[in-house]
């Protein structure tokens, strides 16, 4: 590789390519995995949003407002719990009837 030649050459070149490659692993943060009910959750109230608020967007839309009789974020709030997912359930079928706001 042409960079590599140049590495090679040039000792700071070397040092600065080998201090980016350090950097950018000790600063990359750790990914925690979502407990397996939760994504459950998250993706069964994303895709019951989508079939009943018309498509992607009014579900995005729906799902990521904060929501006040709801506590929060809709899609938060389900995903947090069993019950809140059936808190949130009903008010997509509630929006989807047109009696919900």
């Amino acid at each position: 590789m042409k960079s590599d030649i140049h590495e090679a050459q040039d000792p700071c070149l070397a040092e600065t390519a080998a201090a980016k490659r350090r950097s950018n692993l000790v600063f990359r943060p750790r990914r925690v995995a979502m407990a397996p009910d939760a994504a459950r959750r998250q993706g069964n109230i994303s895709q019951l949003a989508f079939l009943l608020l018309g498509g992607r967007d009014p579900a995005v839309t729906f799902l990521n407002a904060e929501n006040c009789e709801l506590g929060g974020r809709p899609l938060a709030v389900a995903t947090a719990s069993a019950e809140g997912y059936a808190r949130v359930a009903a008010a997509v079928r509630a929006k989807e009837r047109g009696t919900l706001s």
